[in-house]
Parts: structure tokens; C-alpha cells; sequence
């Protein structure tokens, strides 16, 4: 089977946790054992979010601008690409020779075709960054565009236009059909738009799970596992009438969809990969805890989403 595994920033930094490169490291170890049963018997690709790391190298940035030249965001999303993706690529390839299986991982810098024109960049809606309180936001937003994060707090938006094409989607494919473990499309890959047959970056943030949707399609996976902070999704999440859902389908996903059930920047850019990945042909959307890939593996603290 060939499979898509989209891991959540809390496969990279649990909540609360200060964003060092101990936590990190610590968290991605831990996430690699938790998806080697996925790896053992199938052709994978690796995707990852970077929401909090992008939104540390903008501050960055701005901090020692009077000293180093400030970069553009389409570079740092390049810079956090290849960050995660080495410890990604180390941390899994020590995890296999420990099983003695036999498969090479590659981390692959990956450009995704954006359009100038899309109205993302009239309504940024991106989260990225670290998380602010009421006060803090209001002395911010005349620095940033500073908007509240569901119920966790606020944060700083960027645009977010959809993904288009994956630029190396036949080499990703190539790779994955021999038999390689591809980490490919962090943070939704580096937007890049096309005029005249030539690449330029863009300023923005692809969103994670639409990219992964995309590249899913480009490369003909059977499933998509999208692993995060729940273990399924839920209808009026975080209050006392929640109700999980152990299977949906197309036609309900839509309809919940439309009613707002799920926050944007959490489970709504989700819900929306999961519909474009199996209205194209996708067989089907696993959405799960990265806590919980066992028993996602036995059936139980998942959410299956097919077209019926």
C-alpha cells in the first residue's frame, strides 16, 4: 500500500513544551517508533507541519535584522523544511537499522505551485508562530496580523493559498514506487509561482494537509493518515455535547463542513484534504492521534473517511 503519513506539529512539540531542540528531538524520536508499523510492510511519504518553527524564524529575523539581512518567507519555509526534515530523516533511519529493515530515507526540499491571484492573499488566515495572550496580541497588532486560534490563544496569520502542483511530483512518486522513504512537503513545501516558465517563491504558508492532499493525488497513494492532537475527529469539540466520529462519509463531511464544526488552522484544513483526496480517487482518510497509531492500527481512536 502506498501511504501518505501528515504529521501534526504535536508530533514535533507537545503543548506546553518550550520549542528546544531537546523537545524536539525528544518528540520526533518518540514519533518515528510510533510510525515505523505503517513504514515496515508499505511504500511511504512523509509530510510534516512547521507552524511553530516558521513562526521562530520570522522572530528571528526581525530580531537581528540590524545585523544579518533579513530572509523572505519563502526561504525560512526552505530553512524549516530541511531543519525538521534532517531530524526526521536521522532519528527514522536509526529507528529502521535498529529493526534491520532495509529501506533508505530522503528528505526532499519541495516546491508547490501557488496562484498569485488566489483570495488567500486578500484574507490571511494562516496560524504560524507561537502563541500569545490577549494582551500581548493587542500590543502586536499593529505589527502583525493577529487573530485567535480557536480556544488556545492568539497567534500571528499569514496567507495560505491553495497548493496547486507539487513541482517534484514525479520524483517523489519514483522514489516512493522503489521502495524509499521519501520526507517530502514540510510544512506544506516552499510556494513558488510560475510566469513565463520560471519558478519565483511567494510569501505565504501552504497549509500541511491540503499540500499533502496534493501530493497524495500526484503520486497515486491508497491512503492518507493525517495524525494529530485528537485521536478522531468531533462534532462541537471541547464542549459538553461533543460526539466522536468513528466514520464519515463524503456526503457528511461535506454537510458538517458547511455548518462550521471544525476551526480553521485545526481540524477544518483537515477535513477539507480528507474530501479532496478521496473525491479524487483517494481511497481513504485516516485522521488520528499520533498518540494512538496502535490502536488506529486495530481499528479503535480513528476516524475513517471514504466516499460512502
Amino acid at each position: 500500500m502506498k501511504i501518505i503519513i501528515a504529521l501534526g506539529g504535536n508530533a514535533l512539540i507537545k503543548k506546553g513544551e518550550k520549542e528546544t531542540y531537546s523537545n524536539l528531538l525528544k518528540n520526533i524520536k518518540k514519533t518515528c517508533s510510533s510510525i515505523i508499523p505503517f513504514i515496515k510492510n508499505n511504500k511511504v511519504v512523509i509530510t510534516h507541519g512547521s507552524g511553530p518553527q516558521i513562526g521562530n524564524l520570522l522572530l528571528q529575523n526581525e530580531i537581528a535584522r540590524k545585523k544579518v539581512p533579513e530572509m523572505p518567507l519563502d526561504v525560512l519555509n526552505a530553512e524549516s523544511e530541511g531543519l525538521i526534515g534532517y531530524l526526521l530523516q536521522e532519528q527514522l533511519s536509526n529507528e529502521i537499522h535498529k529493526r534491520k529493515m532495509h529501506k533508505n530515507v530522503v528528505t526532499l526540499l519541495t516546491e508547490v505551485l501557488v496562484s498569485k491571484n488566489d483570495p488567500a492573499f486578500k484574507n490571511p488566515t494562516k496560524f504560524i508562530g507561537p502563541f500569545y495572550t490577549k494582551k500581548q496580541a493587542i500590543k502586536l497588532k499593529n505589527k502583525f496580523i493577529i487573530k485567535k486560534d480557536s480556544n488556545r490563544g492568539y497567534r500571528r496569520v499569514v496567507a495560505s493559498p491553495k497548493p496547486i502542483k507539487i513541482i517534484e511530483g514525479s520524483l517523489i512518486k519514483e522514489l516512493v514506487n522503489s521502495g524509499h522513504i521519501v520526507i517530502a512537503a514540510g510544512g506544506g513545501g516552499i510556494p513558488v509561482a510560475s510566469k513565463n516558465k520560471r519558478l519565483t517563491g511567494v510569501k505565504c504558508v501552504i497549509d500541511k494537509d491540503l499540500a499533502s492532499s496534493c501530493l497524495a493525488k500526484e503520486i497515486k497513494a491508497d491512503l492518507l493518515l493525517i495524525l494529530t492532537d485528537v485521536d478522531k475527529v468531533y462534532l462541537n469539540y471541547g464542549k459538553k455535547n461533543q460526539k466522536g466520529l468513528s466514520r464519515l462519509n463524503l456526503r457528511d463531511a461535506k454537510k458538517y463542513l458547511k455548518e462550521g464544526h471544525f476551526a480553521a488552522g485545526s481540524m477544518k484544513p483537515k477535513i477539507e484534504a480528507s474530501i479532496d483526496f478521496v473525491e479524487h480517487g483517494g481511497k481513504k482518510v485516516i485522521i488520528s492521534g499520533i498518540n494512538s497509531v496502535e490502536k488506529a492500527l486495530k481499528g479503535n481512536n480513528r476516524t475513517i473517511i471514504k466516499k460512502t
